[in-house]
């Protein structure tokens, strides 16, 4: 028995005996036992996916599973990446997940419905990616969207808001899987065959206009669930509100799902496709990353701010994925092959970071309670260790050497550069529109992370929870530097995934990643870890100098330390109300966007009792409100609340009414029938 079967089985088979312990261990039993078999999830679809990375495939076909068609299964190199990428975050954010839940009670994510969810929700991370047939992939996806709401509503009993981000990924989630089921089903009609190896082979026998929706609805479809602009919505609600382990595994490993179903789907199964289908992705990515990124710089809830940096993030994905079918339908399949590179390997280092974010904001939440960045700050010197990983993640983030997020948005920044030759308008216009957007959206990053790491953790304490704050305990720490050592891993020798990423592009039907030069892109990446070396040795000395100098001087400091009062020039000590709040930082970048963000402010003047000229208190609020959702969501709602509103008097209680309704509804039944036959 091969590796890839055997480590599926198992992670099955562990997801099984995880589900069942959440359901009869007692609470003191179920959370450890539940962490630990889901880890075991982890570890085995991650060796799966390092197995077909490695060159090794598997293939099968498990007819008792589902009627009718059965369910085909088969893993090749793409699978393998996003198994693996799914099966590490898995196994981290279990280990995190242990000390987390230890710390709720037997509610919330301990309870016995989140604990009973969590491991096969897990295990549809892993298996999405090994369907090979329509009916057996919807399947998996609805399963992961189940699973994953069940998990976003854990703690539903604790905040109203939850209830309602549930209600919203609910709708939005089904109207992906509606979209999805509408495109897959045209396919498999047009391509006679509903498994994978049936759509790649009749793919051609499908009409271009086929084919064109068939696109469309499955972008948008996966798009949706990957958290893109303008179906974004769901995304901001569900990953703050959900438990911190449940948003890492989201936004890590789920999100990573839709970018998959769109390089098997476009790329692989419909064997690309003409340049407006890419155009419109590398659009839809665009307007993601800077639209994403601008919000998380005006977020002030932790969490929130997270997400949206999702949005961003996959933006870059989709535009790399755009980059590469726009390339390989002009002809150039080695620049497709580097695009596309760029694009997965951004996959891998965004679940990294983002990962560990989440997990270290769950810390914040679960030492202090507080998502506010507002109410939060000195952290550093109550959370050290918390406080240096959100760091390393953060750098990550804003993809500065020496993160691990700036190689693969540099080589999706060469991939575009070289693009430029290839010849065409269309090339020459959104290609440099492309590279301005990405620039764009990493400097408002880094402004963003600046205020997350500055005002959470580095700023005097705001409030009495953020000042009495505790380090997290030692299970959550070690998931979140199984986290941090893969982002430094990531950073310091990419080259290691060079061969991988060349086959997982080869399974797409483009040539190995290689260079536009020549060379693989193990070499590609070699060469500019090579370039990046005097960071590291730059960054490796500097790092040693402030430990060498700075723990003495801290711990003399300590030792001499004795409370004086310090001539102040009258002025006073300094308050935590004289330092930048977390919307006073952003304020700046606020009012140049200002346009773009529409801010919302409300200014409410009380006057005393006595007089109206007299002013008690003035209170002013300000609020940055998500303008797609404004703009985009608000009417459709309206709408459908006025049509519901007027359908109820379609319903009056009579029987003849009702009767009538059946008989018309024969009659245009029979018509249709009519005018088809």
């Amino acid at each position: 028995m091969s590796v890839i079967p055997a480590a599926l089985a198992t992670a099955t088979a562990l997801a099984g005996a995880g589900a069942l312990a959440g359901i009869v261990l007692p609470y003191r039993l179920r959370i450890p036992a539940v962490g630990v078999l889901t880890a075991g999830v982890g570890v085995g679809g991650g060796a799966a996916g390092v197995a077909a990375l490695g060159g090794s495939g598997w293939a099968d076909t498990f007819p008792g599973v589902l009627p009718l068609a059965g369910a085909p299964a088969a893993v090749d190199a793409l699978a393998g990446l996003f198994m693996a990428v799914a099966g590490a975050v898995v196994a981290a954010v279990a280990v995190y997940g242990i000390g987390y839940a230890a710390g709720h009670g037997p509610h919330g994510l301990g309870s016995r419905t989140a604990q009973a969810v969590l491991p096969p929700f897990a295990l549809t991370l892993v298996l999405v990616p090994v369907a090979a047939s329509v009916s057996t992939f919807l399947v998996l996806w609805e399963l992961m969207a189940l699973g994953s709401l069940l998990l976003v509503l854990a703690e539903h009993r604790e905040r109203a808001s939850v209830g309602q981000a549930g209600v919203w990924y609910a709708v939005m989630t089904h109207l992906g899987l509606v979209l999805l089921l509408a495109g897959l089903a045209l396919f498999a009609a047009g391509a006679g065959g509903e498994t994978f190896a049936a759509l790649r082979a009749g793919a051609h026998t499908v009409s271009p206009a086929v084919r064109g929706l068939v696109f469309v609805l499955v972008a948008l479809a996966f798009t949706s669930k990957a958290g893109a602009v303008p179906l974004h919505a769901w995304l901001p609600r569900a990953h703050p509100e959900a438990p911190s382990p449940v948003s890492a595994l989201m936004s890590a490993a789920m999100v990573n799902l839709g970018i998959y179903g769109l390089v098997r789907t476009g790329l692989d199964l419909l064997g690309g496709g003409p340049a407006w289908w890419w155009l419109g992705l590398i659009a839809v990515g665009g307007a993601s990353a800077v639209y994403g990124i601008l919000q998380a710089a005006m977020a002030s809830d932790l969490k929130r701010l997270l997400a949206y940096s999702t949005s961003e993030n996959m933006g870059l994905v989709l535009i790399g994925v755009g980059a590469s079918g726009l390339f390989a339908a002009y002809g150039d399949r080695p620049l497709a092959a580097l695009a596309l590179c760029a694009a997965l390997l951004h996959v891998v280092n965004h679940s990294a970071f983002k990962a560990l974010l989440f997990c270290a904001a769950g810390s914040v939440l679960r030492s202090t309670g507080l998502r506010d960045l507002d109410r939060l700050g000195g952290l550093r010197s109550r959370m050290p260790v918390t406080a240096a990983l959100f760091a390393v993640a953060a750098l990550g983030a804003v993809a500065l050497p020496p993160g691990n997020g700036f190689i693969s948005e540099w080589l999706l920044l060469q991939s575009l550069i070289h693009g430029l030759a290839v010849p065409g308008v269309a090339v020459a216009v959104v290609l440099p529109l492309s590279v301005a957007l990405i620039a764009l959206s990493a400097g408002i990053a880094a402004a963003a992370f600046v205020k997350a790491l500055g005002v959470g953790f580095f700023a005097r304490p705001r409030s009495e929870q953020a000042a009495s704050a505790e380090e997290a305990p030692f299970l959550m720490l070690a998931g979140m530097g199984l986290l941090g050592a893969a982002c430094a891993v990531l950073a310091l020798v990419p080259g290691l995934l060079g061969d991988s990423l060349d086959r997982a592009v080869g399974a797409t039907g483009l040539p190995g990643g290689g260079a536009v030069s020549g060379g693989g892109l193990e070499v590609r990446l070699a060469d500019i870890s090579a370039a990046l070396s005097p960071v590291w040795v730059v960054a490796a000395l500097a790092v040693a100098l402030m430990l060498a100098v700075g723990l003495p001087r801290l711990y003399g400091r300590r030792r001499r330390r004795a409370n004086a009062r310090l001539w102040d020039c009258g002025g006073g000590a300094p308050t935590p109300r004289m330092a930048y709040t977390a919307t006073s930082f952003a304020e700046p970048l606020q009012r140049v966007f200002d346009d773009v963000l529409a801010p919302e402010q409300d200014l409410n003047v009380t006057p005393v009792r006595e007089s109206a000229y007299l002013v008690e208190r003035v209170r002013f609020q300000r609020r940055v409100p998500d303008r797609i959702e404004h703009r985009l969501y608000e009417p459709v709602l309206r709408a459908l609340n006025t049509a519901g509103q007027s359908a109820r008097r379609l319903a009056g209680g009579s029987v003849h009414l009702y009767l009538g309704y059946g008989f018309a509804g024969l009659v245009l039944l029979l018509l249709a029938l009519a005018v088809g036959w």
